[in-house]
């Protein structure tokens, strides 16, 4: 698996390239397709030589590849491959995230650090059930709400936001939502999903997200 020769490939690519369907490395198989709100998508796969569990996650925005992304199991963001910059989980965290935790008790929290090309960063925060559920284009997906901050290797923090999102027991996937700045909890970004297309589907795979491209340009920041 060669994430950063995926991302140049698709970085560089022309228009008419882009048209075409997402490349799925050797070896893996593509999942799923979700369409989101604000002009962005994502791609999932997994692959044969990862450890069970283990995910691969495109996002796509309306001027190409953002991140490819590797996450395990529980959902700890294992490594990420950015055109900014890359980032690789620093193991053992000294409270990992778990998707195991949040199901059996309605809450995890989470304090791991990441390395990146910068220097560490330190992601200190919970998720928590709200207890309700939405269903989106045939889904089951359970609500939760956030709070989480980022802190540099001083010690000050970067920043920090709050939100809503959305948690899939049959992906085991975490899905955006609503979220803010809490500087600024007025300025909502909402990127919730809009339609999961599985193969033999219309546009499963596909590198265009199609919902709002007109009207918003996405700032995501994982």
């Amino acid at each position: 698996m060669k994430p950063l020769m995926i991302l140049a490939a698709l970085a560089l690519a022309t228009p008419a390239v882009a048209q075409q369907s997402f490349p799925t490395p050797d070896g893996c198989t593509a999942k799923v397709t979700v369409q989101h709100k604000g002009c962005v998508m994502i791609n999932v796969w997994q692959c044969d030589a990862d450890d069970p569990g283990d995910q691969w996650i495109a996002l796509l925005t309306q001027a190409g590849v953002f991140s490819i992304q590797k996450v395990d199991t529980e959902f700890q963001w294992i490594e990420n491959y950015k055109i900014s910059g890359n980032e690789r989980l620093l193991q053992p965290a000294d409270d990992p995230a778990s998707l195991t935790e949040l199901f059996g008790s309605q809450v995890d929290t989470w304090d791991f650090t990441l390395e990146t090309e910068t220097g560490e960063e330190r992601h200190v925060g919970f998720d928590m059930l709200t207890g309700e559920t939405t269903t989106i284009d045939g889904e089951l997906l359970l609500n939760t709400e956030f709070q989480g901050r980022t802190l540099g290797a001083d010690g000050n923090q970067i920043n920090a936001g709050s939100g809503r999102q959305f948690v899939s027991e049959k992906h085991r996937m975490f899905f955006f939502g609503e979220a803010w700045d809490d500087a600024t909890p007025d300025n909502v970004m909402d990127m919730s999903p809009v339609e999961f297309i599985y193969p033999d589907e219309p546009g499963f795979f596909s590198n265009n997200p199609k919902f709002e491209c007109n009207v918003i340009e996405s700032d995501y920041r994982p």
